[in-house]
């Protein structure tokens, strides 16, 4: 077993690692980490893991670290695992993952695996992105394109809530048009969910599967700073899907045209539109209850 370890949370995650890492011990599991250093090194690590045979892969850290790792898994035998050591942790949340490293460990240790089926995103330059839960166009992706990283490492989760209160203000929010299947519609912002769960435990895709073909896609026909703003006070509550001005489809495939609207995967920002999502190509088993 190999984990995937990303440090950026600094002592704290080193502790949950630890906790970890006793239990996996006591268990009898051999397993050894490694550490990383930058943007898609995960990606890097893991596949050169997957690549020596290494049968179980461990993401040790947020939604992205839990991305990039399956990036590197896409296509290879080697299944995936998750620390969930994140800032919002959703697809831990999605899978019914405990959040105690020494529960989570137990899951590694004897879980069983379950299909997952990531989504790729292909943008206009060339560039591609997988992503394991969900992909934003508009408003939420401005927001994390804009959140400064040492205030998410002080606040958490407070620190989303901040900076979206800062872009309410300057974010323009440009039209563009979404086409699923094939039937366009224009929109201010747009979600591509593989699970039903948005920005920690809210409810976003009622209907959405992260083993099943497709996407559910939340709509957001309304813009401007009030509508955000009455989007965001909905969304704790669970009531964000039945908003008027939002409509919620299925669709195998997205397509996502217009002005140069930033693209977040996975609580990373992955780009700018144009951008064409589909299923990847094929599951990765991950490690569950």
């Amino acid at each position: 077993m190999l984990i995937v370890f990303n440090p950026a949370a600094g002592a704290r995650r080193r502790r949950r690692l630890s906790r970890a890492l006793d239990t996996l011990a006591r268990a009898g599991v051999p397993a050894r980490v490694a550490e990383t250093l930058h943007p898609g090194h995960a990606t890097l690590l893991a596949r050169q893991a997957a690549g020596e045979g290494v049968a179980l892969v461990v993401a040790a850290g947020g939604d992205g670290t839990i991305a990039e790792v399956a990036a590197g898994l896409a296509g290879s035998v080697a299944r995936l695992g998750i620390l969930p050591f994140g800032t919002a942790n959703v697809l831990a949340w999605e899978l019914g993952l405990p959040p105690r490293p020494e529960a989570a460990a137990a899951v590694l240790a004897g879980g069983r695996p379950v299909a997952l089926r990531p989504g790729l995103a292909r943008f206009g330059d060339g560039t591609q992105r997988l992503f394991v839960q969900m992909l934003g166009a508009g408003f939420d992706a401005q927001v994390v394109a804009r959140l400064d990283l040492g205030l998410k490492r002080r606040l958490g989760r407070g620190a989303y809530v901040l900076q979206g209160l800062r872009e309410l203000g300057r974010y323009p929010f440009p039209r563009f048009t979404a086409l699923l299947d094939g039937d366009a519609v224009e929109v201010a912002s747009a979600i591509v969910s593989k699970g039903r769960l948005y920005a920690g435990r809210h409810l976003l895709a009622p209907a959405a599967l992260p083993g099943e073909a497709g996407f559910q896609v939340a709509l957001f026909r309304g813009g401007g700073a009030l509508r955000a703003a009455l989007y965001g006070a909905a969304l704790p509550l669970d009531l964000l899907p039945r908003l008027p001005g939002v409509e919620l489809r299925h669709a195998l495939r997205v397509e996502m045209r217009g002005p140069a609207v930033p693209v977040q995967a996975d609580g990373d920002l992955a780009g700018a539109l144009p951008a064409a999502i589909a299923d990847a190509a094929g599951t990765i088993e991950v490690m569950l209850p």
